[in-house]
């Protein structure tokens, strides 16, 4: 009797470590080949996950309540036993708000539609967020991730925003002016983030689409993405990023294609963008609230992707107070009629403080560009140059900029670069770079050393 017990004994553990090991996350290390030292990148594998479908949770097409609540039980249920894979089925499924946990993959299959409703109370609570490169409390991103590990977005589906309410938000009247200002000056004054509530009837402060908050290890793979109210993927202080096989089309106001904020490791490639701003615009906050943070974006690297509409290829700020350095873009496209202002644009002002150096970009084609292939500017400023005073004056170093195998039809000049009398640009060294037309002046330079062209 006493065997039989411990056989039975056996079998149980023997099945319960199988069923351990079936709903296992593997942590696989990517490396990544870059003109610095580039850290492995770790991203999740659900592959020996279990599935978790929504409508198993009672979601019904059509009904917004039920599919929220069903995705959100489903990921609930995911992170419980230790990793899990949420599946969105084929079909149209309108939903609310989406806050990942850890060890969770959401996965849309081939003809999903995942639509997010453009109802603002939809994505309320608010939630410890940014705004413009400052921390505040405010509408919940459409996706959400807070102090998550192992997450990922995969699968051939789609993930769409209703623009109804958001594109009548684009607009910039005086009381949204106002709720800039205001928190503006709680973040240049150190005030709590908590005091930062930023949800009111006219502040009209649009959310990102997909934000990763103080998160790590994260894949974002295969899914297209249409429309977003603001910054469409955000890692912002977030480590250990992989963005592949995407394709995004946002044409709204602030519709940048992926803003890696204080963020490193992190690699975006075989991606098509088709943006209303810049394709990729790595950022590291704003002002004060950044120096508090005090964290760079650095190990950036983007290759094999194609820009179809957008301002920049590659914009750095202007909010970049935690420092900016190591990004590496290589063997992009950008198609003709692109309506792109530059290549590479690097912008910064009297306020920022921060740094700049080692941005390496080679093996890019291009068609015709509005202005050049590269500009650096030290005096951007917007809106916000009239709208509050510079409460501290911190100069932006720039330095290190290396550009390699790159040709385009047209432009207005090669190089743009405004440096600062007190803080010149240095060491700008541009290698086979290639125009066929340049229609005004091919170098416009004011304070910068060591320029070298090949």
């Amino acid at each position: 009797m006493k065997g039989n017990k411990s056989f039975l004994l056996i079998l149980i553990l023997i099945v319960f470590s199988c069923k351990k090991e079936e709903n296992k996350i593997k942590i696989i290390e990517i490396k990544v080949n870059a003109p610095f030292e580039m850290p492995p990148i770790k991203v999740p594998d659900f592959s020996n996950c279990k599935q978790f479908l929504i409508t198993d949770f009672g979601a019904i097409q059509g009904d917004k309540e039920l599919i929220s609540k069903a995705i959100s039980n489903a990921i609930t249920e995911a992170n419980k036993i230790g990793g899990g894979i949420v599946i969105i089925p084929k079909g149209e499924w309108l939903t609310k708000k989406i806050h990942f946990k850890s060890n969770v993959n959401l996965h849309l299959n081939k003809g999903a539609l995942l639509l997010f409703s453009e109802k603002p109370s939809d994505y309320l609570p608010p939630v410890h967020t940014t705004w413009e490169g400052m921390e505040c409390y405010n509408y919940s991103p459409l996706i959400y991730a807070y102090g998550c590990e192992n997450i990922a977005i995969t699968g051939e589906g789609k993930l769409k925003a209703k623009m109804d309410v958001w594109e009548k938000w684009f607009a910039r009247p005086k009381p949204h002016m106002n709720s800039l200002k205001r928190l503006y000056n709680l973040a240049s004054y150190n005030k709590p983030v908590e005091a930062r509530q930023m949800v009111n009837d006219t502040a009209n402060f649009r959310p990102h689409f997909i934000q990763f908050n103080r998160s790590k290890n994260i894949l974002l793979e295969g899914v297209s993405i249409e429309n977003s109210p603001f910054w469409t993927i955000h890692p912002y202080l977030s480590k250990d990023v992989v963005i592949r096989n995407i394709k995004v089309k946002a044409h709204g106001h602030n519709n940048d294609g992926v803003d890696p904020e204080m963020s490193q490791n992190i690699l975006i490639e075989n991606c098509i963008f088709d943006q209303g701003d810049d394709a990729i615009a790595v950022k590291s906050g704003r002002n004060q609230d950044a120096w508090r943070l005090n964290t760079p974006s650095k190990n950036i690297v983007m290759r094999n992707c194609t820009m179809k509409n957008g301002h920049q290829l590659l914009a750095i700020g202007s909010e970049l107070s935690g420092g900016i350095e190591n990004v590496f873009v290589e063997n992009c496209n950008v198609v003709d009629g692109a309506k792109m202002f530059h290549l590479v644009f690097i912008k910064t002002n009297e306020r920022r403080g921060g740094y700049v150096k080692n941005i390496f970009v080679e093996n890019i084609t291009a068609g015709s560009i509005e202005n050049g292939v590269l500009g650096i500017e030290t005096d951007v400023l917007y809106q916000w140059r009239d709208l509050v005073p510079t409460i501290e004056k911190k100069l932006t170093p720039i330095t290190d900029v290396y550009l390699k195998n790159i040709r385009a039809t047209k432009t207005q000049y090669l190089s743009r670069i405004f440096g600062q009398e007190e803080l010149p640009i240095k060491n700008i060294f541009l290698n086979n770079v290639v125009v066929d037309s340049i229609t005004n002046q091919k170098h416009i330079h004011e304070n910068v050393l060591n320029f070298e062209e090949k």
